[in-house]
């Protein structure tokens, strides 16, 4: 009898303190998006859910700023972000 064991994958990644340039890209994006018109909440959701790039506007770059930071790494500071408040 096998016994299978479920593992936790453990990341560890700088934090916003330690790393300002992913709080200045979440800010850059948001500020972009908003300044096209659309809801820069839902749209940056959709982005980090889906993975599709095509729901960042390119006005001022956005596009290309966001899609430099993987994904996991937007939503881990981001949730510990809003733990700290």
């Amino acid at each position: 009898m096998t016994e299978s064991h479920e593992k936790t994958a453990l990341f560890r990644y700088k934090s916003l303190e330690q790393d300002p340039s992913v709080r200045t890209i979440l800010l850059e994006v948001y500020q972009a998006l908003e300044e096209k018109g659309y809801n820069p909440v839902g749209q940056m959701v959709g982005y980090l859910m889906s993975g599709d790039p095509t729901f960042i506007t390119s006005h001022k770059n956005a596009r290309t700023m966001i899609t430099q930071v993987e994904r996991d790494i937007l939503l881990e500071e981001l949730i510990k972000e809003y733990l700290k408040k």
